[in-house]
């Protein structure tokens, strides 16, 4: 049994300290006192049914605290699931907090092993490995969806290892023997496995922008977007998955990975990534525009969250919609259990969905629900296939 700490109780941070858990000794450490007294609790801060039943049914070895540097005695690898949220000023991630606790580890104790599991620009790690050459620094990214991380981490589509280390083995090991699935394992170099992470989700955001844009084509021409969808994904070539019109593309990872691979461009000749880019802010320009060609009253928006079984309303699409239409001076209203506060920017939130329902025209829905149905006849939702 070795002792892994992890940083970072985030879906990313938790659904790793979860799985290793079962088979090792896992310490996680997070700022916010609040989640440290669930995760001790053997409950979990963050919005996931497979790891709250995970948890219940298992004796796991976890902890939380803060962090301390005596934790480190006796560790045998650390990883680092911290925020790196994207800068627009400096268009880049923001790896403050990522680099400051690299130093602090560096300067507690030496010949440390630590897994990079936070997205970061093509470069960092080795750029990091540079600065403090006393520690072995792994870059071995994630695929996790919002609302499903464990079962994403339990039953990875594949592991990958950015290192030329000798550990790569050990690492490698240590990940897959605690997956349920045995996925296949690729070595690279941290840039090269940096490169993956953020090409990954690029495609992603290109095909749900592609099945946005002929949703797009469709309403403009009064087509059936789901008869056309279904004989598009008939083609084995194209298959089924982010296939389902939306909004446009949120959540914590597709926005900011799409901006930070186009600025690692730079002086690269490219037309599809700043296409990408592109086409998401043009798809809620379109969405908004025709929801106000509808002369609604008043609007209500149904749930800030980008999806069912997410918590995440930061980086939620609808919230570009909201914009939009504020900004023509329509009323706008939020049901939101999840907002403790009666206001969001300016719109009155509600928790009583009878209400909200009451004295909401039109209702707008990135994803319909069964709590809408009876409303149906006034709700505007893209949503065609009943899926995230």
């Amino acid at each position: 049994m070795k002792k892994i700490l992890v940083f970072g109780a985030g879906y990313v941070g938790l659904a790793n300290a979860i799985m290793l858990s079962k088979d090792h000794n896992v310490t996680i450490f997070d700022i916010d006192q609040d989640k440290i007294d669930l995760i001790n609790q053997s409950k979990i801060p963050i919005k996931d049914s497979i790891a709250e039943s995970f948890i219940s049914e298992h004796n796991l070895n976890l902890s939380a605290d803060l962090y301390h540097s005596s934790y480190l005695k006796h560790a045998d690898a650390i990883i680092l699931a911290l925020p790196t949220d994207y800068d627009e000023i400096s268009n880049s991630f923001n790896t403050k907090t990522l680099e400051e606790v690299l130093s602090e580890l560096h300067s507690s104790i030496d010949n440390l092993t630590i897994i990079i599991k936070s997205t970061v620009p093509v470069g960092f790690t080795s750029k990091m490995q540079l600065r403090h050459k006393n520690s072995n620094i792994i870059f071995s990214p994630e695929f996790l969806r919002e609302g499903s991380a464990l079962h994403d981490c339990l039953n990875p589509s594949r592991i990958v290892i950015g290192t030329h280390s000798d550990s790569k083995e050990f690492i490698s090991g240590l990940l897959a023997n605690s997956c349920q699935n045995t996925p296949e394992v690729f070595y690279a170099s941290s840039d090269e496995a940096e490169s993956i992470k953020l090409f990954s989700n690029c495609y992603l955001a290109l095909r749900v922008s592609f099945f946005n844009e002929l949703d797009s084509y469709a309403i403009n021409f009064n087509l059936d977007a789901k008869t056309i969808i279904n004989a598009v994904c008939a083609d084995s070539r194209v298959g089924i998955g982010y296939n389902n019109p939306s909004f446009g593309y949120g959540g914590y990872c597709l926005p900011k990975d799409t901006k930070q691979l186009l600025q690692n461009y730079n002086a690269v000749p490219q037309n599809i990534i700043q296409a990408i880019v592109d086409s998401n802010r043009t798809r809620k320009d379109f969405i908004a525009k025709h929801i106000i060609s509808l002369k609604p009253e008043c609007i209500g928006v149904y749930r800030l969250a980008m999806k069912e079984g997410s918590d995440n309303i930061r980086q939620s699409s609808v919230q570009g919609i909201i914009k939009r239409i504020k900004s023509k001076g329509i009323d706008v209203i939020i049901y939101e259990t999840m907002i403790k506060s009666d206001n969001f920017f300016g719109s009155d939130v509600y928790t009583n969905l009878a209400q909200f329902k009451q004295r909401s025209s039109l209702i707008i829905t990135n994803r319909m629900h069964p709590e809408l149905i009876d409303v149906k006849d006034k709700v505007f939702t893209r949503d065609l296939f009943g899926e995230n």
